[in-house]
Parts: structure tokens; C-alpha cells; sequence
């Protein structure tokens, strides 16, 4: 009977962080750049359960102990993108592909950004991100082109860090950022020529975007760079920058609603059954104790 609670108590906490998720999700339904975060629960591993009597072990069978939370993901697919107006904001457009390691022709990837080989290897299409740095000197990324200029022309993203060329070196304007020109590739033109200056956004191309880590203020980091496969973007990369445009958020308003709806009634059918152990174990305790 106790391992039912612990059972259904497993399957409240579990619920909470669902429903927890799907909150955050709809909370972000309007931030620049935000990527849904879907949570994945798993099943304790099954315990195999004996009878023992005077030493001898008979197998009775196996048994689940419950659900829990293993861990949230990002999705990484593209935002619709808003136009505003505004020199310094930046959107991406991306259609970055992989090629299948047998075939040689590009994978097609589902709704998720994944694609799954017959052999059962995983692959995920990679992802752009604007690449900017915290005060510490860490790279970080983040879909957020919502970019500030300070009166000394150094170019902040939304969260206060320094945006970064396609050098690696925090990205400084020489001109008023009202004649400010960028062409789809990112490079930053000559007001007077309209050719490119010799500086570019700092653009990052992340082959395993399921090896980012979240870190708030929409922005990205990585525990190993080289894991991650993170390079600045090329010519030869399909993706163009949009200038005067912002992406918006890619939760699925309608999906998150659903999957907010499912984690509380789960909750709540588990809460009943906490109930329901909790009357039993009542009357053992008070009515079949006295016979």
C-alpha cells in the first residue's frame, strides 16, 4: 500500500514540473526569440521484487516504482519573423542542412528538427545564433536580435552583452547608428559605397544544438564548444540576416494550453489516489487495529 503513495507522489512531482514548463512556455509567448521548452518523463527503472522464506528466494516479477521529469528541452525551430523598423534589430532566417553520412543527400528533418537514421542515430538540424559576450568573457547565444547602441558605439544585445564580430571582438559602430546598413550575410556596409566594411556580425553555427544549455535572458551557452560543433557562419551556410526585423517566440500556443491542461488533471487523478490510500491506511489504522 505504501509504495502507492510513493507512486502517486512521484507522479504529483512529476505533473508540477509539467505543468511548471507549459507556465514558462505561455509566460514567454511574446519575448523575442524564446525557444519552447518541452519536458520529457521517464519510468524509474523496474525493480524485480522476491518472496523469501527460510533463505529460499522465489522471483515474484518486476515492478515500477513511478514517473519523473528526466529533463526539459529546447526547441529550436525558427519564430515567425516581425518586421519593426529598426536599424538595429536582426533576425535570422535559417534553413541549415545535414547530409546523410550513407546517402550523401540532405536528411529531412520533422516538426522537432530531428531526424532519426534507419541504423537509429539521432541527428538535429543545426542552428544560427547571434553570438555575444557576458562580462566574464564566455561566449553566449542567443536568437534575440534586439541590439542597443552605447553613445561609444559598442553594440549590446537585449540582455546587456557585448554582441561580437565574426572575429570573435565586441562589435563596435564608427558610424550613427541611423546610417547603419547589413547586408543578408551579415556584413556591415560603407554608408558612402554600400560595399561591405571588412566587419561582419559575429554569427554562430551550432551543428548539435541539443548540447546548448539555457541559462535565462534568452540566451544560450556551451559546456564544450568542440562537442557542440560551434563555428562562426560562412557564404556557404543557408541563412540570411534580416535587418529591421525580430524573431518572435516559437511556442506553440495551442500545444502548450493542451499540454497544460493534461499535467493538472494528472495531477489531480494522482492526488485522488493519494486520498484513497490515505482513507485506507486511516481505517486499518483505527477500525481493523481494534479487532
Amino acid at each position: 500500500m505504501l509504495r502507492g503513495l510513493y507512486t502517486a507522489a512521484a507522479g504529483m512531482v512529476t505533473q508540477q514540473r509539467r505543468h511548471d514548463t507549459a507556465t514558462q512556455n505561455i509566460a514567454n509567448l511574446n519575448t523575442t526569440g524564446y525557444k519552447q521548452v518541452d519536458s520529457v518523463s521517464h519510468a524509474f527503472p523496474d525493480v524485480l521484487i522476491s518472496a523469501m522464506n527460510n533463505g529460499i528466494t522465489k522471483p515474484i516479477g518486476r515492478i515500477n516504482t513511478g514517473v519523473f521529469a528526466e529533463q526539459s528541452i529546447s526547441q529550436y525551430l525558427q519564430g515567425d519573423l516581425i518586421e519593426s523598423g529598426k536599424s538595429v534589430d536582426f533576425a535570422l532566417d535559417t534553413n541549415l542542412q545535414v547530409a546523410d553520412p550513407v546517402t550523401g543527400e540532405n536528411v529531412t528533418f520533422d516538426g522537432s528538427g530531428k531526424y532519426t537514421s534507419p541504423q537509429g542515430e539521432v541527428i538535429y538540424r543545426p542552428q544560427a545564433f547571434f553570438t555575444v559576450q557576458d562580462n566574464d568573457g564566455n561566449n553566449l547565444y542567443t536568437r534575440n536580435g534586439s541590439f542597443t547602441v552605447t553613445p561609444t558605439g559598442n553594440v549590446l544585445s537585449a540582455g546587456g552583452f557585448k554582441v561580437l564580430d565574426d572575429q570573435g571582438n565586441p562589435l563596435v559602430l564608427t558610424e550613427p547608428q541611423d546610417n547603419l546598413k547589413v547586408d543578408g550575410q551579415g556584413n556591415l556596409l560603407d554608408p558612402k559605397t554600400g560595399q561591405p566594411s571588412g566587419t561582419k556580425i559575429g554569427i554562430s553555427v551550432i551543428t548539435k544544438p541539443q548540447e546548448l544549455v539555457r541559462d535565462g535572458n534568452g540566451v544560450f551557452h556551451a559546456e564544450d564548444v568542440n562537442t557542440a560543433g560551434i563555428r562562426f557562419a560562412n557564404n556557404g551556410d543557408n541563412l540570411k540576416v534580416r535587418q529591421g526585423f525580430l524573431e518572435n517566440s516559437n511556442v506553440d500556443a495551442t500545444q502548450v494550453t493542451v499540454d497544460l491542461n493534461a499535467a493538472y488533471r494528472a495531477y489531480e487523478a494522482n492526488q485522488k489516489v493519494i486520498q484513497f490510500y490515505d482513507s485506507s491506511l486511516q481505517k486499518a489504522v483505527n477500525e481493523v487495529g481494534r479487532v
